[in-house]
């Protein structure tokens, strides 16, 4: 297992399969250490990305009990929804400038 820029445990090939529980743990305190480094949004994007991804790989388990995978799953995706809500948004024109702008490279 390696470690990423937020020190914590990423799964390398292989070795997720044969120990769920270093998953289940690094998950576990990742999750504990989220509210900590969030930024001035409320959202921490590098840490809960990190989250997502590991509840991906524990739901990707097939030796994982079908109730734990499940529950990963449905967690991966409220993770991800985290960090969606977290990405910087593209910042939008008013309509009148977008129109105004088309029309003067016409």
């Amino acid at each position: 297992m390696a470690t990423n820029e937020t020190n914590s445990v990423v799964p390398e090939a292989g070795t997720a399969s044969t120990q769920p529980e270093l998953l289940v743990s690094a998950v576990l305190h990742l999750m504990s250490h989220y509210n900590a480094n969030m930024n001035e949004t409320g959202v921490c994007v590098k840490l809960a990305s990190v989250i997502e991804r590991h509840l991906k790989a524990l739901a990707g388990l097939p030796d994982l009990a079908p109730v734990l995978r499940a529950t990963c799953q449905q967690l991966a995706e409220q993770w991800a929804a985290v960090v969606e809500r977290g990405l910087p948004q593209p910042q939008r024109q008013p309509f009148f400038s977008r129109l105004s702008t088309g029309l003067r490279s016409v």
